[in-house]
């Protein structure tokens, strides 16, 4: 069991293991496995970064993210140019079938939008976009209308679930209706309830994921 204190110093510890983060940007406030995060970075990838690295910590219930992004005089580029950035960095990439994205860009946020036939491809999109110089941030709203109309097995996703070491598949269950799969069950990390739906996500021809997976964790609560 943890106390918010230890929770708090295992997701310090989490942020000084990254490289790319400088821990001394980003503060961390915990109550009962929720998680705050505040500061400022200089680039959205670190505030990305810092939100993956304090999900992954056991016992994060939730990541609440409050880092805000200041690019300073190199950052000042135009929506144009970051336009411009986004659709040069979707073409270079080979997952993404860039034709079928539309792009829009206000305030040096990034919307992306339209129907990508796997999930690992809207997952690339977004990675592909959140390193650009001037993106303040990114609103995924592409869709997943999968080409492949396969039945969709549950033994399937469940056998590549007990394959994943970090997550402990006895504990959850799939239920699978249509094109819609369910994810039930407990897990002990926010880490582990997001790994166990890109698990389902690659499954052929799912169209939908219901992640109802409850992270369950014991603290010891400050007195």
């Amino acid at each position: 069991m943890k106390t918010n204190e230890q929770l708090q110093k295992d997701v310090q510890d989490a942020l000084k293991w990254e490289p790319l983060l400088n821990a001394a940007e980003v503060g961390v406030i915990v109550k009962d496995g929720i998680v705050t995060l505040t500061g400022t970075v200089d680039n959205y990838l670190k505030k990305t970064e810092a939100e993956d690295a304090a999900k992954k910590v056991a016992g994060v219930k939730a990541v609440v993210e409050e880092i805000e992004v200041s690019f300073g005089n190199e950052g000042n580029v135009t929506d144009s140019e970051i336009a411009r950035q986004v659709l040069n960095a979707l073409n270079w990439n080979w997952q993404i079938p860039n034709d079928q994205i539309k792009v829009t860009v206000e305030g040096g946020w990034v919307t992306l939008e339209g129907e990508l036939n796997w999930n690992y491809q809207r997952e690339a999109a977004k990675g592909a976009v959140r390193g650009l110089i001037g993106v303040k941030g990114v609103l995924n709203n592409t869709k997943i209308s999968p080409a492949s109309k396969d039945v969709i097995e549950a033994e399937q996703i469940e056998r590549a679930l007990a394959r994943d070491w970090s997550i402990n598949a006895n504990d959850i269950a799939v239920t699978v209706s249509g094109s819609t799969v369910t994810l039930t069950g407990t897990v002990s990390s926010s880490h582990q309830k997001e790994e166990a739906e890109r698990i389902a996500w690659k499954a052929p021809g799912v169209w939908t994921v219901d992640n109802n997976l409850i992270i369950e964790y014991d603290y010891l609560m400050a007195g």
